[in-house]
């Protein structure tokens, strides 16, 4: 088949309908058959190159089948997390097995396991060793990425068999899954999600086995030469290595794993939205597309999600931030949010917010330049590693950019003249203007953005003062998401394989951190190998009234931008004359622009006074009142509150309800009541009618709620 053909697109299928025959009176009509239905499946191609990898397959799986014959059973000990020891045989027991040895329901409702506490393993696959054995339910972490893993593989096959372009990657997320198609001119649109769901529904029913084999590498190449994608990604294998792969039905790709036994373990699939992409994520590549898709092990669970989904959409930030008229874009600076008024008095409050706590803390707030040479960006390690995400300018015969970070400005500061042991820790905090060039396709309302600023703070620290430096980052950010209503889990993430320094060093860092977590004393987990190169983390995430998990805190331990910088400090060690600092890298809010996004989905847009936009509102009853009614809202404006005044022709009612959609915290009802008694009428925005207060009584409420952050 040429490439052409196998890439027309399909037509979705039709049902025949019999045409009945008139026939004479007299004679008697014959019943003729209906005609055959024809199945979705049927419509599909079957392109050459499916046909040719599955023969490859077929004829290694019967090789492989043919190997097993000669193995002898070898008896393995199986150790569960209660400490049981089941007796199991090499290459033959799966941990399916095990569980159903335990019981059939446990079995059933397995999704997936984990050997010896890291490698994530199928429940079908048998078990290779002696070895210790976790079985992993949908709702833990492993079960919801091996099970969105299997599902990401089933819209591979469908998308395969529809638009017949070349797949590329398609992995589980933390909200379901997706899968990268090249398709040349062609695109997926919102038309196309029911016939997707169609042939995935058919693929669940066929119960498809998910078989995995590993193959050499030359193989591998050989069953993917039709797609260059995916040779790409084999050719970065050694060519002695083995490559993994997984087949369901007519989908062969490549694969470490793992997945549920077949695919009937999908009970409920959906395509949640599409999108552009580019292979590997650089704009330079090849243009994709991406389709995104959800699946549960039961209908119930997605009719929670689709419950879910309908309330986070009445909270979307960029809903309510149009319809609070808080912020917008414009194609003339994509990526860059335009703050109006209401917008930038949240956005004011927020940075003032953790301004006054920097003065409480001990920090010491700096402004640095928005834009350095690139000599700067070498000697810090960032021209290497992040170069394309920055925004270069050719300036004087030399190339500068836009700073993405802040803390090479600080080294700088630090470095700036000679520094004694007497000034640690030197806690410098920037509110500086930060500029990323992140992709446009990857651009999401506030939550990703090109220009923003961060609440970043560097600690300049000896060695001996980490666990404290740490506790009291700890202490602060618990403050501040308490005061949010925020959740937050905590993780310690260690050296990672490419780590750079002495091991010595990073143990006595990481020591450190646990150390501080343990005395903080919250539950953390730990991140093994997920540090960044230049020193271990915490992790912090926040959860919201929705249940959805957030990174916008973290504290990182560096020690390799004070060698890159040279910086020294006067020690009081005789012996000793200069010591190296180390840097601790934290933020809380992180980007100002994200926290406030996640904050507007969180309150729904109904702010807690201190925070909040629109504070109060005063309403006239009639013209008459209007004078009144200036006069005290000019008194609680003068009070330092934001309160503005309705006094147009419009009906009381209709002014009391468009301020409770605008949603003003206070709505202050003025008739001839309230003037004669020099009061006004105190009403929520949620109908609660409070009565009259003073003026006076008011801004002394509006006082301590906002000193108690309420």
């Amino acid at each position: 088949m040429s490439d052409s053909q196998e890439n027309k697109p399909v037509e979705t299928p039709t049902e025949v309908k019999p045409v009945a025959e008139k026939k004479p009176a007299a004679e008697k009509k014959e019943k003729k058959p209906a005609a055959k239905k024809v199945g979705v499946m049927e419509t599909l191609q079957t392109p050459d190159y499916i046909k040719e990898r599955i023969e490859i397959w077929e004829g290694l799986k019967a090789k492989h089948l043919e190997s097993l014959k000669d193995m002898k059973e070898e008896p393995i000990n199986v150790t569960l997390p209660d400490g049981k020891v089941v007796a199991g045989i090499k290459n033959k027991t799966t941990p399916y097995d095990i569980a159903k040895g335990i019981s059939r329901g446990l079995a059933d409702s397995i999704v997936s396991s984990k050997v010896n506490g890291e490698q994530i393993w199928d429940i079908s696959r048998p078990l290779e060793a002696d070895c210790n054995l976790q079985l992993c339910k949908f709702d833990s972490e492993e079960g919801k990425k091996t099970f969105w893993h299997s599902s990401a593989h089933i819209l591979g096959q469908a998308m395969e068999r529809i638009y017949g372009g070349q797949l590329c990657i398609g992995p589980a997320t933390s909200e379901g899954f997706y899968y990268d198609m090249a398709m040349g001119d062609k695109i997926v649109s919102a038309e196309d999600y029911k016939l997707i769901n169609e042939v995935a529904q058919k693929i669940v029913q066929e119960k498809q086995p998910f078989e995995r084999l590993a193959v050499p590498r030359d193989i591998a190449l050989t069953m993917f030469k039709f797609n260059k994608y995916k040779t790409e990604i084999i050719s970065k294998i050694p060519q002695e290595d083995t490559v993994s792969l997984y087949r369901c039905g007519t989908l062969v790709d490549l694969c470490r794993g793992p997945h549920v036994p077949n695919t009937s373990y999908i009970k409920s699939f959906a395509v949640t939205k599409n999108s552009s992409a580019y292979w590997l994520g650089k704009a330079e590549n090849d243009d994709l597309q991406r389709v995104y898709g959800i699946s549960f092990p039961d209908k119930k669970q997605m009719e929670e999600y689709e419950n879910f989904m309908r309330e986070a959409a009445l909270r979307d930030h960029r809903n309510v931030g149009k319809a609070q008229e808080l912020f917008f874009f414009h194609p003339y600076s994509p990526g860059s949010a335009f703050f109006l008024p209401h917008g930038t008095r949240i956005y004011n409050k927020l940075v003032e917010f953790i301004r006054e706590e920097y003065h409480r803390r001990g920090f010491t707030e700096v402004i640095s330049p928005s834009i350095f040479s690139q000599k700067l960006w070498e000697q810090s390690g960032h021209w290497q590693k992040y170069s394309e995400n920055m925004f270069v300018l050719p300036v004087d015969k030399d190339n500068f950019s836009l700073k993405p970070m802040n803390c090479p400005g600080h080294c700088l500061m630090f470095g700036s003249r000679q520094r004694s042991y007497r000034e640690l820790p030197l806690r410098f905090a920037d509110f500086g203007v930060l500029h990323r060039n992140e992709l446009a396709g990857a651009l999401t309302g506030l939550t990703r953005v090109r220009k923003f600023q961060q609440d970043d703070a560097h600690i300049f620290c000896t060695t001996e003062m980490i666990e404290d430096e740490i506790n009291s980052c700890l202490g602060f950010m618990q403050y501040v998401y308490g005061i949010f209503g925020f959740e937050f889990g905590l993780e310690l993430s260690t050296r990672p394989d490419n780590f750079l320094g002495e091991i010595a060093q990073w143990d006595i860092a990481e020591a450190s951190l646990e150390k501080a977590l343990n005395k903080f004393g919250k539950p953390w987990k730990l991140n093994p190998k997920d540090g960044a190169f230049y020193g271990p983390k915490i992790d912090i995430h926040i959860t919201d009234c929705l249940k959805r998990s957030h990174q916008c805190a973290t504290i990182q331990l560096d020690f390799q931008l004070p060698i890159r910088f040279d910086l020294e400090y006067q020690s009081d060690d005789a012996s000793e004359l200069k010591k190296r600092p180390v840097i601790i890298h934290r933020a809380i809010l992180g980007s100002v622009e994200r926290m406030m996004a996640i904050l507007i989905e969180h309150t729904g847009g109904k702010w807690p006074l201190w925070v909040s936009p629109r504070q109060a509102i005063v309403v006239t009853v009639n013209k008459t009142h209007n004078e009144y009614g200036q006069k005290v809202c000019k008194e609680i404006s003068e009070a330092g509150f934001y309160c503005d005044i309705d006094d147009s022709d419009k009906t009381i009612s209709k002014k009391v309800r468009e301020a409770q959609l605008a949603q003003y915290n206070y709505i202050l009802v003025i008739g001839q009541e309230e003037i004669n008694g020099n009061t006004v009428n105190v009403r929520t925005r949620d109908n609660v009618v409070r009565g009259s207060l003073t003026v006076n009584d008011l801004i002394s409420e509006f006082k301590q709620l906002v000193k108690e952050f309420k």
